[in-house]
C-alpha cells in the first residue's frame, strides 16, 4: 500500500501555488535491499564503522566494498552525519547513502531520530527521485517496529517539507528531492505496519499545514485568511466549520477576546471546527491562540525580531493540523478545535493599559499590558467551549517569552489542573520527541494577579511569567480537565533556519491516536 503525504490546502491558496511540489509517496515494503532498484538506498552505520544486520547484508552483496568505503570516508561519528557513494558493485541502487547512527553503546530514540533527520536532508537536497530507506529495520531499545515505522514516515515526510515562497515574476525553483520513499524491511508488511505509515504520513501532513500557515506573511495570513483556510481544509473531510464574526462574539459577551483586535482593520474571528468520529462520546477540545500578528498593541514590542510575530498564531495552526490528522485517519473520536483569530495592532481605537474589560465568564480583567494579549483571547474561548461538555481541553499558545527563558527552544511548557492528563501528554511528548516539561500551577502564584480595580489583572509581573499566565487561564477552566502548552520557544526557528516547526502537532496527534486506540479496544468485537 502506498500512502501519499498530501500538500496542505493552504499551499494552494496563495498566489504562487504553481510552485507547490507534488505529493510525497510513502510505503512499507518487504524486499532485499541489495537488489532493490532505486535512486538512493539508505543504510545506517555506527560510529565505529560497525554495520547493523541490514547493512551487513548490503556489505556482503558488495563483497566488502561498503565497509571499506566507510572505513576510508570522512563521515562524522555524530548521529545524522551522512556520506554518499555511487555505483557500489553488487547493489542495484544508483546511489548509496550511509547515515551515522552514533556510538553503538548510546544508540536510542535520539540517535534514531537524528539519523532520520540527516537522511531527510540528504533526500531533500539530492537528485534522486525515489529512495529505499532501511533504518526501520534497525532495533531501537524498548521501541517496536510499528513505532520505528511511524516515526520514520513522519520525520522523512516532514523533512522533505518546503515552503513555496512567492518569487519575482512567478519564477519557479528547480524541483529537487525525493518524491517516493520505500521503508524497506525483511519481514511481512502487516496491517499494523501499514497503519503506522498512514499515521506518520498524516501527522506530517498536519505539520505541513501548520508550517504553511505560520510561514505565510501576516499581510496574507490574517484572521479572514485563517478562517477561509479552515473551511478549505475541511472540504473532502468529515469536519464542520463555523465562523463567528465580531458581532457574534459581542453578543456572547466575549469582550476580553474582542479587546485584543479593536485597532486592527482585520476583524477577529472565532473559528470552531467539529470532527465527529465517535459515537456520542464527549469531545476532546483543542484550543489555539491565533494572533496572526502581534505588535504588542499600545504596549509596543521592541523592533528587533518583530517580524517573528507572524508566528504568534502557531498555536492555532497546530490545532488545525491536529484535527486534520484526526479526520484524515478517521479516528473514532469526537474532536473540537476552537481558535480566536485576531491581529493585535496599535491605533486610536486600541485597548489601553489600565482599561478594564469583562470576560465571557462575567469576571473583569484589568489590562496592565496590551502585549499580554493571548490570554485575553484564550480565556473567553475557554469559557465558550464549556457548552460542549468536553472530555478534556488542551490549549496551545505562543504565550510567554518567560517560557523561552525557562525551557529554551527544546521543550514546551506543560501545565494542567489534572495529574493524569498531564502524565498522558508528557508520555506523548516523549514518544514523539516533541518534548514538553511540566511546570507548577500552584495557588501561591495566583497572588500575583490581584487587582485593585477588577477581579484580576492580565499580568503577574516579571517573576514566573509563564506560570502566572497559566494561572490566569486556570481561573477559566474549573468545569473540566484542562492542560495548557506554552509553545513560545518551540513553535518556530529564527536565523538561517527561520521557519515554523509544526510543533506541537506530533504531540497532539499522538495524544489523539492513543485516545482512539483506547476507544477501539473498548468496542465490542
Amino acid at each position: 500500500m502506498t500512502i501519499e503525504s498530501v500538500r496542505p490546502i493552504s499551499a494552494a491558496m496563495h498566489e504562487d501555488a504553481s510552485t507547490a511540489p507534488g505529493p510525497i509517496q510513502l510505503e512499507a515494503v518487504k524486499a532485499a535491499p541489495a537488489t532493490t532498484k532505486t535512486g538512493m538506498l539508505v543504510v545506517g552505520a555506527f560510529a565505529d564503522g560497525t554495520l547493523p544486520a541490514v547493512g551487513a547484508e548490503i556489505d556482503a552483496a558488495s563483497k566488502g566494498r561498503l565497509s571499506a568505503l566507510i572505513g576510508r570516508s570522512d563521515i562524522e561519528s555524530k548521529a545524522g552525519a551522512t556520506a554518499l557513494f555511487h555505483d557500489l558493485p553488487g547493489i542495484a541502487a544508483e546511489r548509496l547513502l550511509v547515515v551515522s547512527l552514533g556510538p553503538r553503546e548510546t544508540f536510542g530514540d535520539k540517535a534514531f531520530r537524528d539519523a532520520l533527520t540527516g537522511t531527510a536532508k540528504a533526500l531533500r537536497d539530492g537528485k534522486a527521485a525515489d529512495a529505499a530507506v532501511t533504518l526501520t529495520a534497525i532495533d531501537v531499545p524498548d521501541r517496536s517496529l510499528a513505532w520505528r515505522t511511524r516515526e520514520a514516515a513522519r520525520m522523512l515526510a516532514d523533512g522533505l517539507y518546503r515552503f513555496d515562497a512567492p518569487k519575482a515574476n512567478g519564477a519557479k525553483k528547480p524541483e529537487r528531492g525525493v518524491r517516493r520513499i520505500a521503508l524497506v524491511g525483511r519481514g511481512d508488511v502487516t496491517q499494523e505496519i501499514e497503519a503506522a505509515v498512514r499515521r506518520g504520513a498524516a501527522t506530517a501532513e498536519g505539520m505541513a499545514l501548520a508550517k504553511d500557515l505560520g510561514n505565510l506573511p501576516a499581510n496574507v495570513c490574517n484572521p479572514a485568511y485563517f478562517a477561509e483556510t479552515a473551511r478549505r481544509m475541511a472540504e473532502g473531510l468529515p469536519i464542520e466549520v463555523e465562523v463567528l464574526e465580531r458581532e457574534d462574539m459581542a453578543k456572547l459577551g466575549m469582550h476580553a477576546a474582542l479587546s485584543v483586535g479593536r485597532a486592527s482593520d482585520n476583524p477577529c474571528k472565532l473559528v470552531v471546527m467539529h470532527y465527529r468520529g465517535g459515537d456520542g462520546a464527549k469531545p476532546i477540545v483543542l484550543i489555539g491562540k491565533g494572533v496572526t500578528f502581534d505588535t504588542g498593541g499600545i504596549s509596543l514590542k521592541p523592533g528587533e525580531d518583530l517580524d517573528m510575530m507572524k508566528y504568534d498564531m502557531c498555536g492555532a495552526a497546530s490545532v488545525l493540523g491536529a484535527i486534520q490528522t484526526a479526520a484524515r485517519l478517521e479516528l473514532p473520536l469526537n474532536v473540537v478545535a476552537a481558535v480566536n483569530a485576531v491581529e493585535n495592532m496599535p491605533g486610536g481605537n486600541a485597548t489601553r493599559p489600565g482599561d478594564v474589560v469583562r470576560s465571557m465568564s462575567g469576571r473583569t480583567i484589568e489590562i496592565l499590558n496590551t502585549d499580554a494579549e493571548g490570554r485575553l483571547g484564550l480565556c473567553d474561548v475557554l469559557t465558550y467551549v464549556e457548552r460542549f461538555e468536553p472530555e478534556c481541553v488542551v490549549d496551545v499558545a505562543t504565550l510567554t517569552g518567560a517560557c523561552v527563558i525557562a525551557l529554551g527552544n527544546v521543550a514546551s511548557g506543560l501545565y494542567a489542573n489534572d495529574d493524569a492528563l498531564a502524565e498522558e501528554l508528557f508520555a506523548c511528548a516523549e514518544a514523539t520527541g516533541d518534548r514538553a516539561w511540566r511546570m507548577p500551577l500552584w495557588d501561591e502564584y495566583q497572588e500575583q494577579l490581584k487587582s485593585n480595580f477588577a477581579d484580576m489583572t492580565n499580568l503577574g509581573g516579571r517573576a514566573a511569567g509563564s506560570v502566572t499566565a497559566a494561572c490566569f487561564l486556570a481561573r477559566f477552566t474549573k468545569s473540566y480537565r484542562w492542560a495548557h502548552l506554552d509553545i513560545a520557544g518551540t513553535n518556530a526557528k529564527s536565523g538561517d533556519q527561520k521557519g515554523a516547526t509544526g510543533r506541537p502537532v506530533p504531540l497532539l496527534a499522538e495524544f489523539l491516536m492513543r485516545r482512539a486506540d483506547v476507544t477501539a479496544r473498548r468496542r465490542p468485537a
